[in-house]
C-alpha cells in the first residue's frame, strides 16, 4: 500500500491528464504527478533516455534493469524486464541479470556496462579499469547516455521505494 494516497487523475489538469493518459495512469505516474511541474520534467527526461540518443537499446535496459535489482525496486524490475524484452533483451539474459558476472550471454560490450552500473550504484564512482573497459566500447555519446540512464533510475527506483508504490499486473506496465 503507497505510503500517500495517488493523485486523481480526474482532479489534473489537462497537461498532466495527457501526460497521465500516454503512461497509463501507470501508479508510478499518479504518484509523481502530486508534482506536475517536475513529472512534466521527469517524463521528458525520462523519453529523452528510453527513445532519443545513440547507446544501444538491449544495454540500455540491462542497465536499467540492474539498476533496479541493486536498488531492490520490485517495480523497476518487473517493468523494464518487459521493456527489454521489446528491444531485443532475451529472457535468459533477463534471468541472468541477478547474477551477470558468471552468466555466458552477454557480450563484451552488455558485460562491461553492467561492470559500470554496479559501480556507479555500489560505489562512488566507477573504477578507473572499469571506466576505461567501457569508455573503448562506446562513444562518448554513448557513454554519457549509459551514466545518466543508471542515474535516472538511481532515482526512479528510490522513488518507488520511499513511496511504496504498488504494483501492478505486468499489461499495465509502461510500455
Amino acid at each position: 500500500m503507497a505510503r500517500i494516497d495517488y493523485s486523481d487523475p480526474a482532479t489534473a489538469s489537462p497537461r498532466t491528464r495527457e501526460i497521465l493518459d500516454k503512461n497509463r495512469n501507470a501508479n508510478i505516474f499518479r504518484m509523481m504527478a502530486h508534482s506536475p511541474s517536475y513529472f512534466e520534467q521527469y517524463c521528458r527526461l525520462g523519453g529523452a533516455i528510453r527513445h532519443k540518443g545513440e547507446l544501444d537499446p538491449v544495454v540500455r535496459e540491462l542497465a536499467i534493469t540492474r539498476t533496479g535489482i541493486l536498488c531492490e525496486a520490485p517495480y523497476e524490475i518487473v517493468a523494464h524486464k518487459r521493456i527489454g524484452k521489446g528491444v531485443g533483451v532475451t529472457d535468459e539474459q533477463n534471468t541472468a541479470l541477478e547474477n551477470w558476472q558468471t552468466a555466458s550471454c552477454f557480450n563484451e560490450v552488455q558485460r562491461a556496462a553492467l561492470a559500470f552500473t554496479d559501480e556507479i550504484v555500489k560505489l562512488k564512482k566507477p573504477t578507473d579499469a572499469t571506466f576505461k573497459a567501457i569508455a573503448s566500447k562506446l562513444t562518448p555519446g554513448a557513454l554519457i547516455e549509459l551514466q545518466l540512464s543508471v542515474g535516472f533510475y538511481i532515482m526512479t527506483s528510490k522513488f518507488l521505494e520511499t513511496f511504496e508504490i504498488d504494483m501492478q499486473p505486468v499489461t499495465e506496465v509502461v510500455s
